[in-house]
């Protein structure tokens, strides 16, 4: 007897991982395959990624899927697809790479978006985009280009964002999402492109290079033949464009449930931080940072602050442990050191260090944008130890997390969070304490792949609307409240204004390191 359509597959094309997990229709997540993804970082700044190899990992992993799962091709109701934001990949006229994908993370653009920031247009482009100027975005990274690498562009046909050109691949479709291109080219209320945006960055002239805007809760576009025979599934499965994946993060783990003043924080390679609320609602501050982001529901949006990183600070310290200890002769593994956090934690005081989480080598994106930003340890005596390092970069966390969400008004009333650093309960009650509030843990273990399943489960009808889905696949995952206790609270108070004050007093130093790197680099 033939197997009726019961599953719905969610591509999670991440900057570390790209994932194909498969969930019933209630939300239950049935099994996952995940392939590891690399990239390439040059000394100029370049972090780059190939742009077939994204497309052969994403059918690895949905091949991988269908030999765990019987009969997967006949039960595959619908399929969503996201992915890492921001960065450019360009395709040429014969639907073929124009050159390996420019990430998130290619600091290459750093003088273009001083220079555009400049801008007589600037104030406008901020007012409509709700965003704030980086090297992470697009349309910075275009600019870029056409100012100093403009053959880059020659015979472009689209400029397409990481799952848009896998949904690209998938469907034969140029297009992409209202997220993307309202926080890039855009503007949030309307959820469409914007004339004056795109003449901020200068790109009127390339203007064709933007694809149609489509969203995934309403409008799907079925597997094509030639992706079918390559991936396994059936030609004209319905194919659902997810939003950005941090948004589909935060949809799946909770971000949106009906109640005012809740945050949502995912913590993993890189920290977002995020406030939905009514698009009308939105006061943007006059710092000109942060995204503002739409989500899958009507007029809902999600004004949001992105570190560049977040558990990427955890792994450098925990590197540095294991380093240390190589030298005589063993090596612990990456999953001991982990384990051993919360045991580093506890044989170490609260705030007697101070650590500045800028560890990226692109610098810092939010709540400030300073590609010269670098990491800090401040305070540092003969008495303190590595377990007293440890803290102060998990702190460092919690001071970012506050940094950010200080710029969104009042701070959040409640704080949902997800991504792997939140299996620790150290970590947890860090960030408690820090924004002085409960933290509930989503038990979802793939938040990224499950919101864009969710706007595929939307669009295929089997959910009348999204607050429908939410009820159904995000609020039951949600745990108890967590709430560290009041003395840890004040401590944080008083140890997050030595932060502010800190973190200010270093741009000098940050841009005076910059100039001498620069210096060695040209020598």
């Amino acid at each position: 007897m033939a197997s009726k359509p019961d599953i719905i597959i969610g591509i999670d094309a991440g900057t570390s991982v790209l994932k194909a997990v498969a969930f019933q229709f209630d939300g239950k997540q049935i099994a996952s395959f995940s392939v590891k993804n690399s990239y390439s970082v040059g000394t100029d700044g370049a972090a780059t990624q190939s742009m077939n190899k994204t497309w052969e990992d994403c059918i690895t992993a949905l091949k991988g899927l269908g030999e765990r799962i019987p009969e997967l091709p006949a039960r595959v109701a619908s399929v969503g697809v996201t992915g890492q934001g921001d960065g450019t990949w360009l395709m040429g006229k014969d639907g073929k790479p124009a050159s390996d994908a420019w990430l998130w993370l290619d600091a290459r653009a750093a003088k273009t978006v001083d220079t555009l920031s400049q801008s007589n247009l600037e104030a406008e482009r901020f007012h409509a985009t709700g965003t704030g100027l980086n090297t992470c975005q697009q349309g910075s990274q275009l600019a870029h280009m056409l100012l100093h690498e403009p053959e880059l562009l020659d015979g472009c046909t689209t400029a397409f964002h990481c799952k848009d050109w896998l949904y690209f691949n998938l469907t034969g479709i140029r297009a992409t999402d209202p997220s993307e291109a309202s926080m890039t080219f855009g503007d949030f209320r309307t959820r469409d492109y914007n004339g004056t945006v795109i003449a901020s960055l200068g790109l009127l002239e390339q203007r064709h290079l933007l694809p149609d805007i489509l969203d995934g809760t309403k409008t799907t576009h079925g597997l094509s033949d030639h992706a079918a025979a390559e991936t396994g599934l059936l030609a004209g499965t319905p194919i659902s464009l997810g939003y950005v994946d941090m948004i589909m993060t935060g949809l799946g783990a909770g971000i949106y449930t009906g109640e005012d003043e809740v945050a949502c924080s995912a913590i993993g390679s890189t920290g977002v931080h995020m406030k939905a609320k009514k698009a009308a609602d939105i006061v943007l501050g006059a710092d000109h940072t942060g995204y503002v982001l739409c989500l899958p529901c009507d007029d809902i949006v999600a004004q949001t602050q992105t570190n560049m990183a977040a558990t990427l600070n955890i792994d450098w310290i925990l590197e540095v442990g294991a380093d240390l200890v190589a030298q005589f002769g063993g090596r612990p593994s990456a999953q001991e050191m982990i384990e051993q956090l919360d045991h580093w934690l506890a044989q170490s005081k609260p705030g007697s260090l101070l650590y500045h989480p800028y560890i990226s080598e692109a610098g810092e994106r939010g709540p400030f944008v300073n590609s010269d930003a670098r990491a800090s340890i401040i305070g540092l005596n003969s008495n303190h130890k590595f377990a007293d390092m440890v803290r102060a970069v998990v702190e460092g966390l919690g001071m970012a997390a506050r940094d950010c969400y200080s710029l969104m008004g009042e701070l959040p009333k409640e704080l949902r969070i997800t991504g792997g650093a939140a299996r620790s309960e150290a970590l947890r009650l860090t960030l408690s304490a820090a924004l002085g509030a409960p933290v509930r843990v989503s038990a979802r273990e793939e938040a990224g792949a499950a919101g864009c399943a969710m706007m595929a489960a939307v669009a295929i009808g089997a959910y009348e609307n999204m607050n429908a889905c939410i009820d159904q696949w995000a609020v039951p995952l949600l745990g108890k409240p967590e709430r560290a206790n009041d003395t840890l609270c004040d401590d944080y108070d008083h140890l997050f204004k030595a932060y502010k004050a800190a973190r200010h007093g270093l741009e000098e130093p940050w841009s005076l390191m910059a100039l001498a790197r620069h210096r060695g680099f040209q020598s």
